[in-house]
């Protein structure tokens, strides 16, 4: 997590759903539809949510797709989807918070957290990207200035304002938490999934659109 002025706060952050009762492995109690922020600072069972919830987002029966059968064994069979699905889905994004209005723009629906990049657009790119709906968050650059407006379907939405080079601050931040949290979840990973290391490592490099190269989990 990284801030501006101690005012604009920008986090990745995961959709969490309920858990009903998962036991393959430890997970934390998160209150669900909440939003868990991906960073180096989570405890192990956090961890463990957030690969749950990643994992439960490609846990779709490959019946209309070329991928292999399921696994019988139920870790195999969960965690099918994310090692074979080629393009995944995390459902998430960047949650952005002015701690001086209280406002807070979030990730609309289906959007993921793999396409999180699409924010170097509004500062390097088209100078404009919009986040899902329900509600419709949408960025846009205006000369040297950003709005975000929470919800673009509204004619009176918040809306939070600040310059390209806080955003370009913040988006950078945000980066270095993803980057921490894939190397937390690499030693998580490696702790918890043993079997299944290598692939899983890869596909949550993947899906928060990071290299695997440099994510090594700790011997």
């Amino acid at each position: 997590m990284r801030n501006t002025s101690q005012v604009i706060v920008m986090q990745p952050v995961l959709e969490i759903h309920p858990s009903d009762g998962f036991a393959l492995w430890p997970v934390a109690e998160i209150e669900s539809f909440s939003y868990l922020p991906l960073s180096g600072e989570l405890a192990p069972a956090e961890v463990g949510t957030a690969v749950m919830r990643i994992a439960g987002c490609n846990d779709i029966d490959p019946e209309h797709d070329d991928r292999p059968p399921r696994p019988a064994d139920p870790l195999g069979s969960f965690l099918h989807g994310l090692l074979t699905f080629d393009n995944l889905f995390a459902a998430g994004g960047m949650r952005v918070t002015d701690s001086s209005t209280g406002t807070t723009f979030l990730p609309g629906c289906c959007n993921g957290l793999e396409d999180w990049r699409d924010w170097r657009k509004v500062v390097d790119g088209s100078g404009r990207a919009s986040f899902g709906h329900d509600p419709d968050p949408f960025a846009e650059r205006l000369a040297d200035t950003v709005r975000l407006t929470v919800d673009a379907e509204q004619n009176d939405s918040p809306v939070i304002v600040l310059s390209v080079t806080e955003l370009r601050h913040l988006l950078d931040g945000a980066e270095h938490d993803l980057t921490n949290f894939l190397a937390l979840a690499a030693d998580w990973v490696s702790s918890y999934l043993p079997n299944h290391c290598t692939p899983v490592i890869a596909a949550l490099a993947r899906v928060l659109a990071l290299p695997a190269a440099a994510v090594q989990p700790k011997p």
